[in-house]
């Protein structure tokens, strides 16, 4: 692996069951937009083997220069070049069949949750697919002792995040104009949310 890329492990040890999902819920869609592309890793696998689309990756300014070098290194026709987004301005993208977003909302503060979801109600198409991968609480309760430590270190890095409650994110949703058609446990304790636009 080059040194000038930015890595992560977690991209790495998740993206061949989040694909699996993927395949199955934007087999019939041509454009992907991604939320949180981060280092840009998941951008590349997935485009690779989603080849039938469009991903456009997107994130806050500061991720931009490595994703781009993961796009640079990996040279492929299907992925567009990557969109500057921070939920707390106007969105670069007026419209979209799809939305994949990993390991984001726990980073953020709930109010940048509910700007979250907002943006997703004005951009997503009806009948369009919002897939959201990540660890939730459920009935206020942490799933695993691993996901109690680690909300206790995002907490420690910025109190406003935290793993959210799966009630709280699905009400979100429905006031975005929301349906929930999947909840899939993923391995380490995290889960894949598919919601489609009604």
């Amino acid at each position: 692996m080059s040194m000038d890329r930015p890595f992560s492990q977690a991209c790495e040890n998740n993206k061949a069951v989040i694909l699996d999902v993927l395949q199955r819920y934007f087999a019939d869609t041509d454009y992907v937009l991604e939320i949180g592309s981060g280092t840009g890793q998941h951008a590349v696998y997935f485009a690779e083997h989603l080849p039938h689309l469009y991903w456009q990756p997107a994130d806050q300014q500061e991720y931009i220069e490595g994703i781009n070098s993961w796009l640079d290194w990996a040279q492929r026709d299907n992925i567009l070049p990557p969109q500057v987004l921070d939920v707390n301005q106007p969105w670069p993208v007026a419209t979209t069949p799809a939305i994949f977003s990993a390991n984001t909302v726990h980073i953020m503060s709930w109010q940048e949750v509910e700007r979250f979801f907002t943006g997703i109600n004005h951009v997503l198409e009806t009948g369009g697919i919002f897939c959201l991968y990540g660890p939730f609480n459920y009935e206020g309760k942490f799933t695993s002792e691993s996901n109690a430590n680690f909300e206790q270190w995002l907490k420690s890095r910025n109190p406003l995040s935290g793993i959210r409650d799966f009630e709280a994110v699905h009400s979100l949703a429905k006031e975005a104009g929301l349906s929930l058609l999947d909840d899939i446990a993923m391995p380490a304790n995290n889960r894949c949310l598919v919601w489609q636009k009604q």
